[in-house]
């Protein structure tokens, strides 16, 4: 089949949703499909750019920045980002083509105006793979109150929804969400897990065994920081056991709370927690061959289910997962069903941490682990199965 993929983030950014379009896209291709990704990029010097790369068709159309900014500036953005979109598609040589699948990627919630353009043009179907039910996780954490700007996040969300035909959801809670829309005649919702694609081989450039925690049993943390994931727990947790002489906390990413949170470990002295900058995901891997447990933390007030990347990349290297997430996640069911991990819905410090102590002695005794994580990404996670159902479905 001949697909379109629109996105705000691809690589060489190196967030979650990047790596997983870029995997995505890459196995299209390698399954025969012709595949174009259409990127809204701030950071190209001309208007547009058209590149090919493993048979992957990249066109970049310079818009507005969208990250690192304030949420104002961000939101005016966004709001024009499709229109531009629009435009410099109609002056490219992609506009004589006509597509037999689109899909396009939310977060954004905005590029519906482009989609709804591609999906008359080529009167094909549309497929949003939705990673966040946005804007209600935001109310649900305190983010935005329940006013004129949810209202108007709420009007261009619900447009996203009329104009696709399939909507891809992560979890299987958030199908719940999408109940009325899905029982109206010719739209479906399914359930699409995330998914990575093979392991990348590059050295890492932290070397635990070159700083302080040398010699520990590392507990580790890799991905964003921002207010949606709740971190404050995990220095809460390395307070705890900072009589523990054997383990160590490795903190390595970017976000919102990264500098608040380093400061914080600074101001009181911690010894056993490092912070990194986020690294390429391609060193990822190697990272976490140093590391005994992977650490996952969500916001206790959200009200939606989310499987976040980083858990994929956790299993994926065999590492056994600690959790803390909001009670009744989905998230929390995959780990205890197959025995991945320990998590907490309580988000209570001390429940946490006696948890913690329990993976940490489980780990010692039960030689499983690592081969029970690995197995669970192969089966639920792996990126060909999410490139087969896609075309069945958009065929």
């Amino acid at each position: 089949m001949r697909i379109v993929l629109i996105s705000d983030t691809y690589p060489p950014l190196s967030n979650s949703g990047a790596i997983q379009l870029r995997d995505l896209a890459s196995e299209f291709a390698s399954q025969g499909h012709h595949i174009t990704v259409i990127v809204a990029d701030s950071d190209i010097q001309t208007s547009s750019i058209l590149q090919e790369c493993s048979g992957i068709q990249v066109f970049r159309i310079k818009t507005y920045p969208i990250k690192d900014v304030g949420y104002v500036r961000r939101t005016l953005s966004e709001f024009f980002m499709p229109f531009a979109m629009i435009r410099e598609f109609r002056r490219s040589e992609l506009f004589k083509i006509s597509w037999e699948g689109i899909l396009w990627y939310s977060p954004s919630i905005f590029h519906t105006p482009f989609v709804n353009y591609l999906k008359w043009k080529s009167g094909c179907k549309a497929y949003l793979i939705i990673r966040d039910i946005f804007p209600d996780w935001a109310v649900d954490i305190g983010l935005m109150k329940k006013n004129l700007p949810y209202l108007f996040f709420t009007a261009v969300a619900r447009y996203q929804y009329l104009v696709a035909n399939i909507i891809g959801v992560q979890s299987p809670s958030n199908e719940i969400f999408f109940k009325s829309w899905n029982k109206k005649s010719r739209r479906s919702v399914e359930l699409l897990p995330n998914w990575l694609g093979k392991k990348g081989i590059e050295r890492c450039p932290i070397r635990v065994e070159d700083t302080v925690l040398a010699g520990r049993r590392i507990m580790v943390y890799a991905g964003n920081m921002g207010k949606a994931q709740g971190i404050d727990i995990i220095l809460n947790l390395a307070e705890k056991l900072h009589y523990r002489t054997d383990i160590g906390f490795l903190m390595v990413g970017r976000g919102s709370e990264f500098a608040r949170l380093k400061h914080l470990a600074q101001k009181n002295q911690m010894k056993n927690i490092l912070f990194f900058d986020q690294i390429e995901p391609e060193e990822i891997p190697e990272l976490f061959t140093q590391c005994e447990v992977g650490i996952i933390t969500l916001d206790h007030r959200h009200k939606t289910h989310n499987i976040p990347g980083k858990f994929l990349t956790y299993l994926q290297s065999g590492l056994p997962v600690l959790a803390n997430v909001n009670a009744g996640n989905d998230l929390a069911k995959i780990i205890r069903i197959n025995h991945v991990g320990e998590v907490c819905e309580t988000n209570k410090a001390s429940d946490f941490h006696n948890l913690a102590e329990k993976l940490l002695s489980d780990i010692k005794s039960d030689q499983g682990f690592s081969s029970r994580c690995e197995a669970l990404f192969e089966s639920e996670f792996a990126v060909e199965n999410k490139v087969k159902q896609i075309i069945h479905s958009l065929s």
